[in-house]
């Protein structure tokens, strides 16, 4: 089955809310490497001017793979996930994401390309507080291997 071209355009509705704890901020900070002591200590964060612990601009992508998994969950989407790569990946923050927010994300499939059997689908995931305002943009490039 190959990828359904008629995705481009899309929007998937609002993934469950994700509430940004402390302890997935420290362990996240740990996992890439982050030295940052807004991302470890309460007190460096506030006298920094945050509410609380920072975590690392690339956290969002916690909440990214839940907007990506409707899309391969998707049956009119043509995505068989063995045959799915996340090629690329960039992310645009807004603000950092801090303990307490409570995320959700709004995925959109924005291109749709076709090379020879494989296709590139392109999805930018906008990454939305309790508020509905806009914490970051996440753009996803997937390679989508077709038959041969």
């Amino acid at each position: 089955m190959a990828v359904n071209p008629a995705i481009e355009g899309r929007v998937y509705p609002p993934t469950e809310p994700y509430l940004v704890g402390r302890e997935k901020i420290r362990e996240f900070a740990r996992a890439v490497f982050a030295t940052n002591p807004t991302s470890f200590d309460v007190g460096s964060a506030r006298a920094a001017g945050h509410a609380d612990l920072v975590a690392p601009p690339t956290f969002p992508v916690i909440v990214q793979e839940r907007a990506l998994a409707q899309l391969v969950a998707d049956p009119t989407s043509g995505i068989e996930p063995v045959n799915l790569v996340h090629s690329t990946e960039h992310a645009t923050s807004i603000r950092p994401v801090v303990a307490g927010d409570e995320l959700s994300a709004v995925l959109t499939v924005t291109n749709v390309t076709s090379r020879g059997p494989h296709t590139l689908l392109v999805a930018d995931i906008e990454i939305l507080d309790a508020a509905g305002d806009h914490v970051s943009t996440m753009t996803s490039t997937l390679f989508v291997r077709g038959e041969e």
